[in-house]
């Protein structure tokens, strides 16, 4: 097994991606639900261009109390944070996470939002197909496919020795 490439990004890579997600929409969205943390930024800047005002945030947890890895990819999420199903139904509506890796997170908001009468649609900034657990379904929107752990200018420690630098 190869070690994780670290890909870190500046504001500049994420206005990029940005502009390369918004030309792919092709209807309007009643709502918005940022899915925790990751998605706070990337959403904000979405709806902001887009003129979504319905912005709404999901945080979920999956809980990691068994001991092997692969019985932790079968654990049930946890919702700690969840917009009402009024707020939701009858919706369309734009799931927004910074990226996808196993697909868990953003697939069971997906699942939440059409159980309580809305329409999810998935957007992320990266997607990684390689770590994908859902076979050949991938977001309906992404700006970008990768295989490294990116790093957001929003994740960069500012403080002291801690500051990650941009490699080579």
């Amino acid at each position: 097994m190869q070690p994780i490439r670290n890909e870190m990004l500046t504001w500049e890579d994420v206005d990029e991606l940005i502009d390369h997600l918004l030309p792919q929409f092709d209807q309007e969205f009643d709502a918005m639900v940022m899915v925790t943390r990751g998605g706070i930024i990337p959403g904000g800047l979405l709806a902001e261009a887009m003129g979504i005002t319905h912005m709404l945030t999901a945080a979920v947890d999956f809980p990691a109390q068994m001991e092997m890895e692969q019985a932790k990819l079968m654990a049930w999420p946890q919702y700690i944070q969840f917009p009402e199903d009024k707020a939701l139904r009858g919706r369309k509506a734009l799931v927004v996470d910074d990226v996808w890796g196993s697909g868990r997170t953003i697939t069971s908001v997906k699942i939440r939002i059409a159980a309580a009468g809305g329409f999810a649609f998935t957007c992320v900034l990266h997607f990684n197909p390689y770590r994908n657990l859902f076979g050949t379904t991938r977001p309906d929107y992404y700006a970008a496919t990768t295989d490294a752990h990116i790093i957001y200018p929003w994740e960069v420690h500012r403080d002291g020795d801690r500051v990650l630098r941009r490699e080579g």
